[in-house]
């Protein structure tokens, strides 16, 4: 049965989506069967592995207005063992249309549980903002990576994260674990990333997964080629990175 895991912070631009893409095709690398669940209105996930978000017409944005399963929505991705649901804009109206529902924190949740046997993980790229989309996956999770930039203020903006996550541990998912925190964006050169890497051990200890991912211009190209870092560039620093993430996490689940 999979383990379900939502990439969350409430920032944009940490790293939720390279994360989430980079894991998927390390997992996959490492003969995982992978399921990302895009549940960003942006559709980063789905674009950045060659998924046309503008042409995709189920969506997960159909799925929680109850339109088809979502086994009816999964597709291929490039990358070996990894599959999708995608998203596009059309996510963005979401809140409003579940407004009244009584479920509607669980609506995820429900459409998840019946496919776990299928895959080994089960990736939930989060938007960035704490509303009802990232609360649908924090109640279907198993456990929350949280990818952290290491600049300024990075945790500062990670506490809000923190307290809705054991609101969701209190009253809605006791099982929900925080897996990890992964530090992104890393650069040797500046105390800033050196001091905010020891504020964060300082913090969060244990938790905190011992690779550091660096800020790497592949990483940021390979989304535009509609492929992993894995695929796009084996060779760079965050590929290397991913793959030690990779390794840490599985060790973790």
């Amino acid at each position: 049965m999979a383990q379900i895991i939502a990439i969350a912070n409430q920032k944009g631009g940490v790293g939720k989506t390279t994360t989430t893409i980079n894991l998927a095709a390390g997992l996959g690398r490492n003969g995982k069967s992978v399921l990302i669940v895009d549940l960003d209105p942006q559709g980063n996930a789905s674009s950045g592995l060659s998924i046309d978000i503008h042409k995709t017409e189920r969506t997960i944005y159909e799925i929680l207005l109850d339109e088809y399963s979502l086994a009816e929505c999964i597709l291929e991705t490039p990358e070996k063992g990894v599959q999708i649901v995608p998203s596009n804009v059309n996510l963005s109206g979401i809140e409003v249309d579940l407004l009244e529902s009584d479920d509607r924190n669980f609506k995820l949740k429900s459409y998840l549980d019946p496919i776990r046997n299928r895959f080994d993980v089960v990736l939930i790229d989060c938007p960035p903002n704490l509303g009802i989309l990232t609360l649908n996956a924090l109640c279907a999770a198993d456990g929350v990576i949280i990818p952290l930039q290491t600049e300024y203020y990075a945790l500062e903006g990670i506490t809000q994260l923190v307290k809705v996550v054991q609101m969701v541990q209190k009253s809605l998912n006791p099982a929900l674990v925080l897996t990890g925190v992964l530090l992104t964006m890393y650069d040797q050169r500046t105390n800033l990333s050196r001091m905010v890497v020891d504020d964060v051990r300082s913090h969060f200890q244990e938790t905190v997964f011992e690779t550091i991912v660096p800020r790497n211009v592949k990483l940021s190209e390979a989304p535009s080629y509609g492929q992993s870092i894995l695929t796009y560039a084996v060779d760079s620093p965050g590929a290397v990175a991913y793959l030690s993430v990779t390794k840490e996490l599985l060790s973790r689940l």
